[in-house]
């Protein structure tokens, strides 16, 4: 019944083709010269198109970044890791720019104009360029997943849910721990103990991944935008018409991240925790959460630790998504906590992809199949804001976020204003 009914859906919509921005760990799991060594060493983003392409979700494929000479590169490693390991599995995609092009900033607009409207891209490339290409998109009538931070300020936030109004488009952030199981339960569970009184989130990752972000890491971005953005995410769902911030004092930690051997700026932050002041809409009563990232951890058994404990007026919750009671011992990578409800990368017994369970596939899953249901007339994009983490309705990170950094630079507390009218403004 399940497959009549997928089918049926299949001839209703037709596919989308997919343009996908940046070509690092999170899209094709391919770093500086080789797979990474993260928890995604095959990507994510890439993989999932490959797989929504042979289920007739997707058609064509492209990737651009700025460095045309990884190209051959990535090329091998998808091939070898992707299409070798699931049954052959297609992975031909355009590139941008060309093989012989070492750095075109600007590639990103060629590769978009080769779309139609109601097509699709994705953005996943440095923090201060999410912006640009997506406003680019938006413009051309394109569907746009972007990931976390969506952007780095309130004005940039606000620009461009005011752009996809506009041109009736779909921009959805890859929140995908909305996906996972437990943390919806939690988010359901959390909205029924009464008045939040207080938050609490960690999550790190170990310190050789300021080599894979070296790039900009404490250049142009941070590890609250890159790391804080989930739980903040999170919170803010749980909170969703029921608070609001009023207020983020901000706190950091250095001295890994600047010396050897990542040599980031001076000033680059190892841990930055957030601590930020909600107000209850219907009581005023007053809640605190404390958000703390950190890229200053050790190898351990998970790439990240992530957790979050929740407490509210008449019960409490605490998750944690590093640890699912599932272990795995080898002679090659010792002991380790595995969690396939992430991204399960072993092949099905039939041979083919089988992680469509997982909430990593299921974020890219939901987005190309909204597209397709927008384009198809099925829904509206406004009336998505319900249902998934969209710009309109993701605006509440984007305020923390810009109010740590805000706090960090000054060394104030930074109080967070609203109006019905115009909005959130920050007063320091």
């Amino acid at each position: 019944k399940m497959a009549a009914t997928s089918a049926k859906r299949a001839k209703q919509t037709a596919p989308v083709n997919v343009m996908m921005c940046g070509t690092g760990e999170y899209t094709t799991g391919y770093v500086h010269s080789g797979g990474s060594k993260s928890d995604k060493k095959v990507g994510v983003v890439g993989l999932c198109m490959f797989e929504l392409r042979r289920l007739g979700n997707v058609s064509e494929i492209g990737c651009v970044g700025t460095n045309g000479t990884k190209f051959p590169g990535i090329r091998d490693h998808l091939a070898k890791n992707i299409s070798q390991a699931y049954n052959s599995l297609d992975v031909s995609m355009a590139t941008f720019p060309a093989d012989d092009v070492p750095r075109d900033v600007t590639a990103y607009k060629a590769a978009i104009d080769t779309l139609k409207k109601g097509d699709v891209c994705t953005i996943f490339t440095p923090d201060p360029t999410h912006y640009d290409i997506a406003k680019y998109a938006i413009e051309r009538g394109i569907h746009v997943l972007v990931t976390k931070p969506a952007v780095m300020t309130l004005e940039h936030h606000q620009a461009l849910v005011s752009l996809a109004d506009q041109h009736g488009v779909l921009v959805m952030v890859e929140f995908h721990k909305r996906w996972d199981p437990i943390y919806l339960d939690a988010r359901q569970r959390a909205r029924t103990l009464g008045d939040m009184s207080y938050f609490y989130s960690f999550m790190s990752q170990p310190k050789f991944q300021l080599e894979t972000f070296k790039a900009w890491a404490g250049k142009s971005s941070d590890i609250s935008y890159y790391l804080n953005s989930h739980h903040i995410d999170q919170c803010a769902w749980q909170l969703e018409g029921l608070a609001r911030p009023i207020k983020v004092v901000a706190s950091a930690a250095t001295g890994i991240a600047t010396g050897e051997p990542y040599n980031c700026p001076d000033g680059a932050e190892d841990t930055i925790t957030l601590v930020t002041t909600w107000r209850m809409n219907e009581s005023g009563n007053l809640a605190t959460a404390v958000y703390t990232s950190s890229w200053g951890a050790p190898k351990a058994d998970v790439h990240s630790q992530q957790r979050f404990h929740y407490m509210g007026h008449k019960g409490e919750l605490v998750v944690d998504q590093a640890h699912r009671g599932y272990t795995a011992c080898t002679d090659k990578d010792g002991y380790a906590s595995v969690n396939p409800l992430y991204m399960a990368y072993l092949p099905g017994t039939d041979g083919n992809f089988n992680g469509h369970h997982g909430y990593g596939y299921k974020s890219i899953e939901a987005f190309v199949k909204a597209a397709q249901d927008i384009n198809a007339g099925h829904v509206a994009a406004a009336d998505l804001n319900s249902v998934l983490p969209t710009m309109a309705s993701t605006e509440v990170t984007t305020v923390i976020l810009e109010a740590g950094r805000l706090a960090l630079d000054s060394g104030k507390a930074i109080d967070i204003q609203y109006d019905a009218k115009t909005g959130y403004r920050f007063q320091q």
